[in-house]
């Protein structure tokens, strides 16, 4: 698995992970989903991969 994303992509996922973590705690609800996004995109940054990005194509890093 070759890493497709740059330290920048990787912090600013991150900062959203915790945001979205962060909401979905306080809120409950249908909120989860952000929650389940945070998980994500924490997992993705720790890894440097996105499958995602191999998809579509994209490359940041």
């Amino acid at each position: 698995m070759e890493k497709n994303m740059a330290s920048w992509d990787r912090g600013i996922r991150v900062v959203l992970a915790v945001i979205f973590l962060y909401l979905a705690l306080q809120n409950g609800g249908a909120w989860w989903i952000l929650g389940i996004l945070g998980v994500v995109f924490l997992l993705t940054s720790a890894i440097g991969f996105c499958p995602l990005y191999r998809v579509v194509g994209f490359k940041t890093g």
